[in-house]
């Protein structure tokens, strides 16, 4: 459809996003989910429809010749009463896997969320347009990544010429989930999270199922999973079991099993990667649940700290040291019968001596640099030379 001279606006589709497992179309605007409707029909009270509708990972995927490329979206602001105001997302626009222009939307919904009182409360907001310019001539793949923590309605990418959908891409298909840490909380830009960091890295294909405070072994994200197709799997798992306070040793074991036996029923021999905590001191001998530290809320900066006791440990409490064994060992039980099935140690993406230089800005999620400093690592371990995601090995 023809708009101003010589600009085409072309309507946002499945077809042109990659990242998402299912689009919702609104009156105002395609939504895109990293959860399947099924699976959102059954996620409890909390926060995780909030998560799921935030598209890390997910971006806009064309071929074009043109030089300026708008597109007209609908972000979800966030207000927390008594806390820090969260920054805008970040918009990032790639040419040729290169970055080639950032944006933000100013203004959109205002979704005010009162943790103290458990209540939440939409207020409609106006249509923003992101515009990137100067893009150059030719014919070139361009990818729109989204903001990983801003929920964004899409309502139409407007172009100075024609978009077609790009050729195939080649790349092996990555899915991987995790926590708030997997999603990208606190990373400065959408292609900064450490999985997206890890992709780029790989040459792979990134579907990011990192829920924040959601990782959390819940049957039906296994069984989205399971129906997923993906050359290369991955699973975080153990701070959100932690600081949630979610169950005790006795379920973990066989909550992890059932989990992994969901995911073997659709992809039976996927190299699949099982990933324990990373470093994080306030959870390493203590259980959650984690709280919001107050005396950091008044100095301007969310903190966290730990709630549960020490002792409970011999009681079944669960901490990030129990979970690392605990996990280990489930790995190396089923490995004798599952040659596909690998285990990496959380510690060597983000140890206890990583934590002098590059501490955890609120105690408990990593900075930009810290999220880097992670993919790189996990690039190196699981798909570099002989790792057990490795591209060029299978």
């Amino acid at each position: 459809m023809n708009t101003r001279a010589g600009w085409t606006t072309t309507p946002v589709t499945a077809g042109l996003l990659r990242g998402a497992l299912d689009l919702e179309h609104t009156e105002r605007g395609a939504l895109p989910h990293r959860l399947p409707p099924r699976a959102r029909q059954q996620i409890p009270a909390g926060s995780l429809d909030l998560a799921e509708a935030q598209p890390s990972g997910v971006r806009l995927a064309f071929r074009t010749r043109a030089t300026t490329v708008e597109l007209d979206v609908v972000a979800t602001k966030r207000v927390y009463p008594g806390t820090p105001p969260v920054a805008d997302g970040v918009y990032e626009l790639l040419v040729n896997g290169r970055l080639a222009g950032t944006a933000r939307a100013p203004h959109g919904d205002v979704l005010t969320i009162d943790m103290a009182a458990g209540t939440a409360a939409t207020r409609p907001g106006p249509v923003a347009t992101l515009r990137f310019a100067g893009l150059g001539g030719g014919e070139k793949d361009v990818e729109i990544w989204l903001p990983y923590d801003e929920s964004t309605r899409l309502l139409a990418l407007h172009t100075d010429a024609p978009v077609h959908a790009p050729p195939p891409h080649g790349r092996k298909v990555w899915l991987h989930h995790g926590s708030s840490i997997s999603q990208g909380s606190n990373a400065a830009t959408p292609t900064g999270t450490w999985p997206a960091v890890a992709a780029a890295a790989g040459t792979v294909e990134l579907v990011n199922l990192g829920f924040g405070g959601n990782a959390l072994l819940d049957p039906f994200t296994a069984r989205a999973m399971r129906d997923v197709p993906a050359d290369l799997i991955s699973v975080k798992i153990g701070i959100n079991l932690v600081n949630t306070d979610l169950m005790r040793l006795r379920a973990f074991g066989p909550a992890v099993h059932g989990f992994l036996d969901t995911l073997r029923e659709g992809h039976p021999s996927t190299p699949l990667l099982v990933v324990s905590p990373i470093h994080c001191a306030l959870h390493e001998r203590t259980p959650g649940p984690s709280v919001m530290n107050v005396e950091g809320t008044g100095e301007g900066r969310l903190r966290f700290t730990a709630a549960g006791d020490p002792a409970e440990v011999a009681a079944g409490k669960l901490t990030l040291r129990v979970i690392r064994e605990e996990l280990a060992r489930i790995v190396r039980q089923r490995a004798a019968g599952d040659p596909n099935l690998h285990h990496l140690d959380g510690l060597a993406l983000y140890g206890e001596a990583d934590e002098a230089d590059l501490p955890l800005p609120d105690d408990l999620h990593p900075d930009a640099a810290t999220h880097r400093l992670i993919g790189e690592r996990f690039a190196r371990a699981a798909f570099g030379s002989g790792g057990p995601l490795a591209v060029g090995s299978r």
